[in-house]
C-alpha cells in the first residue's frame, strides 16, 4: 500500500486553506480528484492500524478533508470504525468519501465528545467541549456522482460535522466557548 499523505504533508492550522470556503467538485471525477478520495481514504485506513501508523509516524483519524491536505476543494474522507467491535469489528460503520456535502437537517438536541475533539492539522491540544447537532441528515455525491443521503446521530453525526466544517473553513475550536471550555448547557448529550 502507498501512502502519499504522511503527518509532514498534513495542512497545519495558520495555513489559509484551512480558512477557505472550499469550491464544489465537478463530476465526473478528474483522475486528479479521484486518485485524492483515494490517497485520503489509505491516511484514515493506515492511521488506525496501530503497527503502520507507527511504521509511517501517522496520527489515528476518523476524516480527512481536503483542505486538511492542501486543496480547496469540498470532499473529506471519512472512515468511522464499528460501533459495536465486538459484533463485527471488520465492517465499519461508514467508509468513503464524501463530495459537496450540505447538511440539510439538524437536532435542536445538542451532542459533544466528552473528551473534547482533536483534529490532524491542530498539532496543540485545545481543551473544550465542542457542542454539535446530535443528529443530522447530510445529502452528498458518492465518487460515481450519484447523489446520497444518510442519518447520522451521536459520534458519527460529530465526525460528518467536523469534516463539513473544514470545507466551510472552521477548526473544532471555533465552536468552544473560550471563557467556559468544559461547561455545556445541561441537555447536551455527552458521547464516549
Amino acid at each position: 500500500m502507498t501512502i502519499r499523505f504522511t503527518m509532514d504533508k498534513i495542512t497545519r492550522d495558520g495555513d489559509p486553506v484551512l480558512r477557505q470556503t472550499a469550491k464544489d467538485v465537478p463530476f465526473p471525477l478528474s483522475d486528479e480528484t479521484a486518485q485524492l478520495a483515494k490517497d485520503m481514504m489509505t491516511y484514515l485506513v493506515v492511521s488506525q492500524d496501530e503497527t503502520e501508523n507507527e511504521k509511517y509516524g501517522l496520527r489515528p483519524g476518523v476524516g480527512l478533508a481536503a483542505p486538511q491536505v492542501g486543496y480547496s476543494l469540498r470532499m473529506a474522507s471519512i472512515l468511522v470504525p464499528s460501533l459495536d467491535p465486538h459484533d463485527h469489528p471488520e465492517e465499519p460503520y461508514f467508509k468513503g468519501t464524501i463530495f459537496n456535502p450540505v447538511i440539510i437537517s439538524e437536532s435542536v438536541k445538542r451532542a459533544a465528545l466528552d473528551v473534547g475533539e482533536g483534529c490532524l492539522s491542530v498539532d496543540e491540544d485545545v481543551p473544550g467541549f465542542v457542542p454539535r447537532a446530535d443528529r443530522i441528515t447530510v445529502r452528498y455525491q458518492d465518487e460515481d456522482g450519484e447523489t446520497q443521503t444518510i442519518k447520522l446521530r451521536d459520534y458519527p453525526a460529530i465526525v460528518f460535522q467536523h469534516e463539513i466544517d473544514h470545507l466551510h473553513g472552521h477548526l473544532y475550536y471555533d465552536h468552544i466557548d473560550i471563557k467556559a471550555p468544559w461547561q455545556i448547557d445541561d441537555d447536551t448529550k455527552y458521547i464516549e
